[in-house]
C-alpha cells in the first residue's frame, strides 16, 4: 500500500513537472515568435527615426507639417523674443519650409558649440542658428547654399582704447581677444597668430560682451552684424569697422547657411531648390531686412556650400 502511495506521489509530481515544462516551451515559442514579428515590422532606417523603407526626413516632417530645428539665442540670426523664435534664419528657414509643404518650426535651444551633435543625434533635423560653413563642419554634416554672407569685426570699450580693428592688432599687441564656443572665430584668431593664452573661450554673445564691458577681455570677435545688434542701446561699447580675415594669404570668406545631417539628401535638395529662388528675389530683403540685414549680406547666387568645404 505503502508503494503504491509512494509511485503515485511519484507519477503526480512527474505529471506536475511535465506541464510546468510544456508551458514554458510554449511560453517561450510564443515569445520567440513575438520578438520575430516586432523585430520585422520595426527596424528602423539610420538617420531618419522612421521605419526602413517607409521614407525620409523630408517626407515625415511633410506629413508632420513641423521640423524640429536647433538655435543658440543669438541675435540677430534665431532667437526667442516674447516667447517667438525670431531672426534671419528663422524667416528664411520658416519661409522656405512653408513653401516646401507648409511646415512649421518647433525650435530648440542649444549652445552653439553643442547644434551639430544635437543634430547628428537626431533631436534635431536642421540648424537654423547663421552657422558658418567651414571644412571643419563640412566633416560632421551636410550645409544648404549660403543664406547669407558676413564680415567680422571687434567689439571693443568705447573709444577704443588699444586701438584694434582686426586678428592682427590683437596678435601684434597684448589685448586678450574674447570668442564664442565653437564659433568660427576661434580658429581664424589662432589662425591669424592670437596665442592660445590670449584667447577667452565664451559661451555665447552676452558672456562675450560682459567680458569687454568688465575688462576681462580687450575685445570680442564676431560676425560685424552680430556686434551691431549686440551693441545697439550700449554707450559703453562699439563696433569696430568690419574686416575680412585673411589667413595663409587667403580670404575666408564668411557664409552662414542651414545645416543637415550628411544623408538627408533629400531634404537638403528641397532646401536649396528654395533657397536659389529665394536668393534672386525681393523677398530675401523683405525678410531679413528687420534684421539689420542688408543688399550687402545676400549671397552671390553662384556660391555653393561645395566651394566653401573646400576652403
Amino acid at each position: 500500500m505503502l508503494r503504491y502511495e509512494t509511485n503515485e506521489v511519484t507519477m503526480k509530481t512527474r505529471t506536475a513537472r511535465s506541464s510546468t515544462t510544456l508551458r514554458r516551451t510554449l511560453l517561450a515559442c510564443a515569445m520567440s515568435f513575438a520578438v520575430v514579428a516586432v523585430g520585422a515590422c520595426s527596424t528602423t532606417e539610420p538617420g531618419t527615426g522612421n521605419p526602413g523603407g517607409e521614407g525620409s526626413t523630408l517626407d515625415r516632417i511633410k506629413a508632420d507639417k513641423k521640423i524640429n530645428v536647433g538655435f543658440a539665442n543669438e541675435r540677430p540670426y534665431a532667437y526667442r523674443e516674447n516667447g517667438q523664435l525670431v531672426g534671419e534664419d528663422p524667416a528664411i528657414h520658416g519661409h522656405i519650409f512653408n513653401e516646401i509643404g507648409g511646415i512649421t518650426l518647433e525650435p530648440h535651444l542649444f549652445e552653439f558649440g553643442s547644434l551639430i551633435q544635437a543634430l547628428n543625434s537626431e533631436r534635431v533635423d536642421v540648424v537654423t542658428a547663421g552657422m558658418f560653413i567651414t571644412p571643419q563642419r563640412c566633416e560632421q554634416a551636410a550645409f544648404s547654399n549660403p543664406v547669407y554672407v558676413a564680415t567680422t569685426s571687434l567689439l571693443v570699450p568705447s573709444g577704443n582704447p588699444k586701438g584694434l580693428s582686426d586678428y592682427a592688432s590683437v596678435a601684434n599687441g597684448d589685448a586678450r581677444l574674447a570668442v564664442m564656443n565653437g564659433a568660427v572665430e576661434v580658429e581664424q584668431a589662432k589662425g591669424s597668430g592670437v596665442p592660445d593664452d590670449r584667447l577667452q573661450i565664451v559661451a555665447d554673445q552676452q558672456a562675450g560682451l560682459d567680458a569687454v564691458k568688465t575688462g576681462r577681455a580687450d575685445a570680442f570677435a564676431l560676425t560685424s552684424i552680430s556686434l551691431r545688434a549686440l551693441a545697439a542701446n550700449d554707450n559703453s561699447v562699439e563696433v569696430a569697422d568690419a574686416f575680412v580675415p585673411v589667413i595663409d594669404g587667403k580670404e575666408q570668406v564668411g557664409a552662414g547657411a542651414a545645416v543637415f545631417r550628411k544623408n538627408d539628401t533629400a531634404l537638403r535638395e528641397a532646401f536649396n531648390e528654395k533657397l536659389a529662388e529665394l536668393i534672386q528675389s525681393p523677398k530675401w530683403l523683405e525678410l531679413v531686412e528687420p534684421y539689420g540685414f542688408t543688399e550687402a549680406e545676400r549671397p552671390d547666387p553662384g556660391l555653393t556650400a561645395e566651394e566653401l568645404c573646400q576652403g
